[in-house]
């Protein structure tokens, strides 16, 4: 019997009166985000990376050349603190994976750049990091995974209008 299932199944047993199917579904989705997380830091790990600081080069790598965005938009684009961006900045930068540079629109604020070093390295671990997500969904076929798409879309849509 799957985990979760018998989890609930206890619940059932132990308070008829409830409908525990909402937690069934909840506990499957934080299951599968584990199994999909350690998937993932797996592949990170085998470059010197784990989820943050490959959040910060990706989304610099996805903005497009010439790979430079504001803290402001990283942050943003990440949606993390204030302090956690300037401290996964400075850690990058420390290793040279990213510049920082004086704003040429303004000079008391700075731009997040890729360095050569920090975009072949991304451009690496991207494509790892797409085969081991791709690795994660291999035994779910095209159109199920079409489905789930749609109602992982709609599951998200009605947390967010519920005010999660």
């Amino acid at each position: 019997m799957e985990h979760v299932d018998f989890i609930t199944g206890q619940w059932a047993r132990e308070r008829p009166d409830l409908d525990v199917s909402a937690m069934g579904i909840i506990g499957r989705v934080a299951r599968l985000y584990l199994a999909y997380q350690e998937g993932m830091q797996a592949t990170f790990a085998r470059f010197g990376l784990n989820a943050a600081k490959f959040d910060v080069l990706a989304t610099l790598r996805r903005s497009g050349a010439p790979y430079r965005l504001s803290p402001g938009d990283l942050l943003k684009a990440t949606m993390v603190a204030s302090g956690t961006m300037t401290n996964r900045i400075s850690r990058l930068e420390a290793e040279g994976l990213v510049l920082r540079q004086i704003n040429p629109q303004d000079s008391r604020s700075f731009l997040i750049e890729l360095s050569a070093e920090g975009l072949a390295l991304i451009d690496q671990v991207v494509e790892e990091h797409v085969a081991t997500q791709e690795r994660l969904l291999a035994a779910m076929p095209k159109e199920e995974r079409s489905a789930f798409k749609i109602l992982l879309s709609r599951a998200q849509a009605a947390v967010d209008k519920s005010g999660g």
